[in-house]
């Protein structure tokens, strides 16, 4: 089985959580993901889904267009 990549191509590190603001993963887990068991896939993005539910709510839309009151 072949795990996709999390990546959404904004590659940008967050200076306050050491996390990259597309896809939520650490640089060792970035850099680790291409040689990566299928198993150690499925745990990153388990760590990722809970870091992104963690997420400020404006951060985890960063892709969504601005909403103003």
């Amino acid at each position: 089985m072949s795990i996709p990549s999390p990546c959404i191509n904004v590659c940008r590190m967050h200076p306050s959580s050491g996390y990259c603001e597309g896809c939520y993963r650490s640089i060792p887990e970035i850099t680790e993901w291409s040689r990566a068991s299928d198993a150690r896939k499925q745990a990153i993005l388990g760590e990722v889904a809970s870091r992104r539910a963690a997420a400020d709510p404006l951060e985890a839309n960063l892709h969504d267009e601005c909403v103003r009151d």
